[in-house]
């Protein structure tokens, strides 16, 4: 069934493309480029941009700003044997790159988070458990990001579901819940908990970064965009934060259904990846958006303003 959403204003897009269509022709790619992309998370570090797939161990490099043939294109490959990368961020102290498994075995019925470390040029250093347990193993951390307050440095690895459940519990708004990460000898130490405000009407969460104070949270059953701020060197929300839409189709529906990541590139512009229409349960609407990288302004000024329903779960 169609939720009515409130009111709150549209994204602007800036430009658009196909994952693969900026790859044809670069470093990396042996023959034809692989039709299935399944973008989930991107980073923006040295002008340009950092893509992983949940289908595929290599990481594609796109030059900022976005174009076909940009000498920054690049597909990095890896050794081959990791697979359910899920985010990806930049640990600032260590000059390392850390990706995310949302959920790996540790056990009879039970799941750990897993982070891997990759040196500058990505190639692998080590990887550890993160000490959160999952009784799921596709309902785990979704995003992940470093912060640093003071002298610690910490990653922030986002839960899926509200409250971080599965099922219907998960999808029921106002539990949005953020999980503060930070590296023990040889796992990684679970240290609180961040809770969104409740009035953030997502039903499930796909990816967040934060910069400075500034922090951005993708929900992709939802298809929109969370922003706020922290009080300086705290894990305190100043105020209840904004919410914007992604574009939708003149009659309200849908039409980026697979956001998965997201990037601030400036205070008023960020980046988003989109993984693989999930044939068979959404319309064909939502084919024409995925496997992609998308640039979103911020509106000047509140307005486009309208309620939103529909997915691209629930039919044309």
């Amino acid at each position: 069934m169609s939720r009515i959403l409130p009111l709150a204003p549209t994204l602007e897009l800036v430009a658009e493309y196909r994952i693969r269509d900026l790859l044809v022709g670069a470093p990396g790619i042996v023959g034809t480029v692989d039709d299935r992309l399944e973008a989930s998370g991107v980073l923006l570090k040295n002008n340009r941009f950092f893509v992983i797939f949940d289908n595929s161990p290599h990481i594609a490099r796109l030059g900022n700003p976005l174009a076909v043939g940009h000498p920054d294109n690049a597909l990095l490959r890896q050794r081959g044997e990791s697979a359910g990368f899920e985010d990806l961020t930049f640990h600032e102290r260590w000059d390392r790159f850390l990706i995310i498994i949302e959920a790996v075995a540790f056990g009879e019925n039970l799941f750990k988070p897993r982070i891997e470390e990759y040196d500058q040029d990505f190639r692998y250093l080590d990887s550890a458990w993160v000490d959160f347990p999952l009784y799921s193993d596709n309902k785990g951390l979704e995003g992940l990001t470093y912060v640093s307050r003071g002298d610690e440095d910490f990653v922030l690895g986002l839960c899926e579901g509200n409250r971080c459940r599965g099922g219907a519990a998960g999808r029921k708004p106002g539990g949005g819940r953020v999980q503060i990460l930070r590296k023990a000898s040889d796992h990684w130490e679970h240290r609180g908990t961040i809770k969104l405000p409740k009035s953030v009407p997502f039903e499930d969460y796909a990816s967040l970064d934060i910069v400075e104070d500034r922090i951005a949270v993708v929900s992709q059953m939802t298809s929109a965009l969370w922003i706020g701020r922290f009080h300086p060197g705290t894990w305190d929300f100043v105020d209840e934060g904004r919410v914007l839409w992604f574009p939708r189709s003149p009659k309200g529906k849908i039409l980026y259904g697979n956001v998965e990541g997201v990037a601030w590139i400036t205070p008023t512009q960020l980046a988003f990846v989109s993984d693989k229409i999930k044939t068979g349960e959404q319309p064909k609407r939502c084919a024409k958006k995925d496997q992609s990288i998308h640039v979103f302004n911020l509106p000047n000024v509140p307005g486009s303003e309208g309620s939103q329903n529909g997915s691209c779960g629930s039919g044309d």
